[in-house]
């Protein structure tokens, strides 16, 4: 999945194949199907994609965040989608 074709619209969650360690920078997301580590250095991140299937879409789940940080999570969560650490709801 490119940037392109990550849809803010959609709802996402964290994939099962993904365990999120808690580190004092935020948390380490690895996944154990394709052994990729992705390092989280926001807490305010962390807590999103742990949110992140509670929400009907990523710009619900966003509400939360100061309309100023909202592109830079944005662009997280769209790489995270491209690692396959977040994945389109069901």
């Amino acid at each position: 999945m490119s940037a392109a074709e990550f849809d803010v619209g959609r709802g996402y969650r964290l994939n099962p194949q993904v365990a999120l360690r808690p580190e004092p920078f935020g948390a380490l997301a690895y996944h154990f199907g394709n052994r990729k580590l992705s390092f989280l250095k926001v807490p305010e991140l962390v807590e999103l994609v742990r949110e992140l299937g509670e929400h009907a879409s990523v710009e619900d789940a966003l509400a939360t965040v100061p309309e100023q940080r909202r592109s830079q999570f944005r662009n997280a969560l769209a790489s995270l989608a491209n690692s396959d650490m977040i994945r389109p709801q069901d």
